[in-house]
């Protein structure tokens, strides 16, 4: 046999094409003209299986010594926690990779190798055989590692994805003493939420805070006249104010923008005031803007000012167009 194909999308080693019928000097070939490429050093896969995390993964799991353990942003991903930077999106990372029990780190092509103390309840096996940190180590291995915003949305994704609790997180959170980033860690675990859907809510939730202003209840559901139940990401139920964030792939098509816009216009007549986040909303500048007219609209609806007369600010009004202009 000389090609590749029984091995479909799977990764294989040269010992395993041997076994199979394809010979040491036939692989070689293969991987000249195009037909096998090697995601990892003595690894080989069929040139037309896109890589991925996964694929690279279930390739280091063929040649990596059982000390080796996949955690931090390839153990998130392999657990369905996408936390990648928009520019790893088309250029797949080197997979995180940590060895145990005083082992060096490795140093294969494709691996950013690194060390660590996991003990045994921290390591898990996945179908595919790889070894990787648990749901609840990899989450408080990275809200040590990144920033506060990315560090908050991913706590807020792992309680959503794999029901971990607080008291999961603050008993993990225990054998992280004394290592860099643990205060941080300690200080977003009781900010985090299992009922946050995506990452710029949780980062809209986590700067509201830090702002100073009072926290928004996520994913708040009632019933709007003239519409029906509306759910909205990131609210303030008694002020009927909510700031929700359109992401690109569910609200830029003109149905997109139609349904937005009837549920909007349902939501000023009865009273509430929304403001609309997109991407760029989340620079230095435009974060300041939203969050001064978020204080100014709160000090504006707050029940301890009375004799102040709330005036409902429909779709027609200037505030609004611009938001939903951005």
């Amino acid at each position: 046999m000389t090609d590749v194909r029984n091995f479909e999308d799977r990764p294989f080693t040269a010992a395993m094409a041997l076994d199979a019928g394809i010979s040491r000097g036939t692989l070689q070939r293969l991987k000249a003209s195009g037909q096998v490429r090697s995601p990892l050093c003595r690894v080989y896969v069929a040139a037309s299986v896109p890589d991925s995390l996964d694929l690279r993964a279930r390739a280091a799991a063929l040649v990596l010594p059982p000390h080796v353990v996949v955690a931090d942003r390839g153990a998130a991903w392999l657990h369905g926690v996408d936390i990648l930077d928009f520019a790893e999106l088309d250029l797949v990372p080197d997979l995180d990779a940590v060895s145990t029990n005083g082992h060096g780190r490795t140093r294969r092509q494709g691996i950013f190798g690194g060390k660590r103390d996991l003990e045994d309840g921290e390591v898990m096996t996945l179908p595919s055989g790889v070894l990787v940190t648990t749901p609840v180590r990899t989450a408080c291995d990275i809200a040590c590692l990144l920033g506060r915003l990315r560090a908050i949305a991913t706590l807020d994704e792992f309680r959503r994805k794999h029901q971990l609790s607080l008291q999961d997180l603050d008993v993990m959170s225990r054998r992280f003493r004394g290592r860099r980033g643990v205060i941080q860690l300690r200080e977003l675990i009781p900010l985090s939420t299992d009922r946050a859907e995506s990452q710029p809510e949780s980062w809209t939730r986590l700067l509201i805070r830090d702002q100073g202003l009072p926290v928004p209840e996520p994913q708040v559901e009632l019933l709007v006249p003239g519409w029906g139940a509306v759910r909205m990401e990131n609210a303030y139920r008694h002020l009927r104010i909510a700031v929700e964030y359109d992401g690109v792939d569910n609200h830029t098509t003109d149905s997109d923008r139609e349904r937005d816009d009837g549920r909007r216009c349902a939501l000023h007549a009865d009273d509430w005031e929304i403001l609309v986040l997109r991407r760029g909303d989340f620079s230095p500048d435009r974060r300041r803007e939203w969050l001064d007219e978020l204080g100014a609209l709160i000090a504006d609806r707050s029940p301890d000012r009375p004799g102040k007369r709330k005036y409902s600010r429909g779709p027609d009004h200037p505030s609004y167009r611009w938001r939903r202009g951005r």
